[in-house]
């Protein structure tokens, strides 16, 4: 749990802890997290060397780095509705749909600027 009592530089030390902390978590439970971070790996020096310019490469990277923003958040919303519980309910599903939902937009967006800057 965090320390509410930290303050100035003790709090920043506490939030790359805790930040490094779901960064491990989603890498350990969410293998379409995963696979996200090898589409990042691979794509990253492919933006850099299809890019032409500085904007074409940051907005081929930062498509795919919304992508993992995106993921992250679905997952942490997944984690909070089984923490609630397994049995199926109708908001719960509801819940992990529109998260699924969020996920598949970033992706289409992050084609749809590869496909326009690419060709």
């Amino acid at each position: 749990m965090a320390n509410q009592n930290a303050k100035g530089f003790k709090r920043l030390i506490n939030a790359c802890y805790f930040s490094a902390a779901g960064f491990k978590a989603t890498w350990a439970h969410e293998e379409a997290f995963r696979q996200e971070v090898i589409l990042f790996i691979v794509s990253t020096p492919l933006a850099i060397w299809l890019g032409e310019t500085a904007v074409e490469k940051l907005l081929l990277i930062g498509s795919i780095v919304l992508v993992l923003l995106v993921e992250l958040l679905n997952s942490a919303v997944e984690a909070v509705v089984d923490r609630v519980g397994f049995e199926h309910h109708e908001l719960s599903g509801r819940a992990k749909d529109i998260g699924s939902a969020a996920v598949m937009t970033a992706l289409a967006w992050a084609a749809i600027t590869w496909a326009l800057i690419l060709l």
